[in-house]
């Protein structure tokens, strides 16, 4: 049953106004978060681009099974017949523009009246002449009998996507979205269950013309192999999105960020430590020692007749009588050192000075 546009319409002026501002939100947000994760792109992992590749040649499997050459034939839309054409004149037609198969004859056994016609464009040719226990008095069997032939697409899907996003494909990167594509996968399945079920298959009896039928079968098919192909896809994009950090990027955890200023302080104390050996060294031998101070006597001479010039001098003074507030310095030293004092008395205590 199909909704009217103008309930559509009015829904979409109500909620929209709501939606819109928060749908806006998560997009900046999300575009936003690898910045504020302080993570920057990177090209496409390999293991990740596996993946990638695996789910798009699935949705281009799908897309190719859209097209009319591996398509179900409809008899009808075939022979350009009337949905009430008698059963003889509609398979010699068929006869006149290729050979009858032998599943041909199997579906001209099981026309035998309007429900059963009513019931091939709901299910197709294969269910109607393969089903060895369906009949057109009971039409819940042949759903029954199709069910399987449902589902098969889906949970093929379903595994593809599967392996596409375990870590054995995709590494680290495909694991945050297997969930979703097992709900998005349960969902479409169901939905589709639900369609062809509550299907109604009658209302293609009053229709008088080709043009008039509605071949459920064929729509639900195309719409299902067009539906997966999306997912898989749209499952591309994410994982090339998150595996490049260009989006879904989480912040590092907690442990993370310690972890890593830690091998900063690390690093940072091993270059003092190789600082201190290197002047230790210098201070020990008598030629680089004395080499130090000559360098650092001829430095302090060096900047005492620099500071002794007079545009020196001028513009030191200028700086300190009209451009810096020697109050404020004073002060902000205060503040430093009375900063620093009590963490320094803190850090040596007796128990540390006996460790």
């Amino acid at each position: 049953m199909a909704i009217p546009w103008g309930t559509i319409k009015s829904l979409l002026i109500f909620f929209g106004p709501m939606l819109l501002p928060k749908a806006i939100s998560y997009y900046r947000s999300v575009r936003n978060a690898p910045r504020a994760a302080g993570v920057s792109i990177q090209p496409v992992p390999q293991q990740a681009l596996r993946a990638i590749a695996a789910l798009i040649m699935g949705g281009l499997v799908l897309l190719c099974g859209v097209l009319p050459l591996f398509s179900p034939e409809n008899i009808f839309v075939r022979t350009q017949s009337r949905l009430q054409i008698p059963t003889d004149v509609l398979f010699n037609r068929l006869a006149s523009l290729r050979p009858l198969s032998v599943a041909d004859d199997a579906l001209r056994t099981r026309f035998v009246n309007l429900e059963s016609r009513l019931l091939y464009l709901q299910f197709g040719p294969e269910v109607l002449a393969t089903c060895p226990f369906c009949t057109s008095d009971d039409p819940r069997s042949y759903f029954y009998y199709a069910l399987p032939a449902l589902l098969t697409p889906h949970l093929t899907n379903l595994v593809l996507a599967s392996l596409a996003t375990s870590e054995l494909m995709s590494g680290s990167y495909g694991p945050k979205w297997r969930a979703t594509a097992a709900v998005a996968s349960g969902l479409g399945a169901a939905l589709d269950i639900y369609l062809a079920n509550s299907y109604n298959y009658q209302a293609n009896a009053r229709a008088t013309r080709l043009t008039d039928l509605d071949p459920f079968f064929w729509n639900s098919r195309i719409a299902r192999q067009l539906g997966l192909a999306s997912l898989d896809f749209l499952l591309a994009y994410l994982l090339y999105l998150s595996s490049t950090n260009r989006a879904f990027v989480a912040p590092p955890s907690a442990a993370v960020r310690v972890e890593a200023v830690t091998r900063q302080l690390q690093g940072t104390k091993g270059r003092l430590n190789a600082i201190g050996i290197v002047k230790n060294t210098a201070n020990r031998d008598e030629e680089l020692r004395s080499r130090s101070q000559a360098y650092w006597r001829h430095e302090g001479m060096l900047m005492r007749e620099v500071m002794e010039e007079r545009e020196v001098v001028e513009g030191v003074n200028d700086a300190l009588q009209n451009r810096i507030d020697i109050g404020d310095i004073m002060r902000d030293a205060d503040a430093y050192a009375l900063n620093v004092l009590p963490r320094m008395e803190e850090a040596v205590t007796p128990e540390t000075i006996v460790g």
